[in-house]
């Protein structure tokens, strides 16, 4: 058994105490091989699968799903527009039998950057914890910097399908996007004044 490493060596390599390792082989989490004295031996490559260091290549193979849907306002989720659009997105995905392991819900403005959902997958596609992502149209996902998004995603091998492609002209898309732009401005200017009013009334 050349080139295995001794318990000890393992255990350093790992940085845990030989007690942990030994039991770790007595669970099945971590296997050790057996030489004929009953001496534990370990393979580098095994430790560094455990580790995550070495990516399972029939896993990686694999397509892992994330669907993700967003309505602007809890108005909008109350009358099941959130609901709805997640169920076409996982029967897009049942005909066509992809694996859905994520289904993300947001709410909030397409312009916003901090939607706890986009936070949500975008910690997925970083941790490549999935290789696709299926959404309705791309402003669901974001209303600016869509490309951006879909170059960054695509460093980290994920693929954004959009289900539906309504086609605009450039000059429709640019009327979309201001106004989306003077609603968000409009709904940030709005809440900063019923702020200052609940303040002002606080103080009174």
């Amino acid at each position: 058994m050349d080139n295995l490493l001794t318990i000890t060596e393992a255990s350093k390599y790992l940085n845990v105490h030989t007690d942990t390792m030994r039991r770790w082989d007595k669970d099945d989490i971590l296997v050790a091989l057996k030489t004929n004295g009953g001496h534990r031996r370990y393979r580098k490559d095994d430790l560094d699968t455990y580790l995550g260091l070495v990516v399972d290549k029939e896993k990686n193979n694999e397509t892992i799903v994330a669907t993700y849907s967003r309505v602007s306002s809890h108005e909008q989720k109350a009358k099941g527009d959130l609901d709805r659009q997640s169920s076409r997105l996982s029967e897009y995905c049942a005909k066509r039998k992809l694996n859905i392991e994520h289904i993300i819900k947001d709410v909030g403005s397409g312009l916003s950057d901090t939607r706890k959902g986009f936070l949500k997958l975008t910690n997925l596609v970083i941790n490549m914890k999935i290789n696709k992502i299926i959404i309705e149209h791309k402003d669901r996902l974001t209303r600016f910097q869509y490309n951006f998004i879909e170059m960054m995603y695509s460093s980290y091998g994920v693929e954004i399908i959009c289900v539906e492609k309504p086609e605009l002209s450039e000059g429709e898309e640019l009327v979309n996007d201001l106004m989306m732009l003077m609603a968000s401005f409009s709904g940030k200017l709005y809440g900063r004044r019923s702020a200052k009013r609940r303040k002002e009334k606080k103080n009174k």
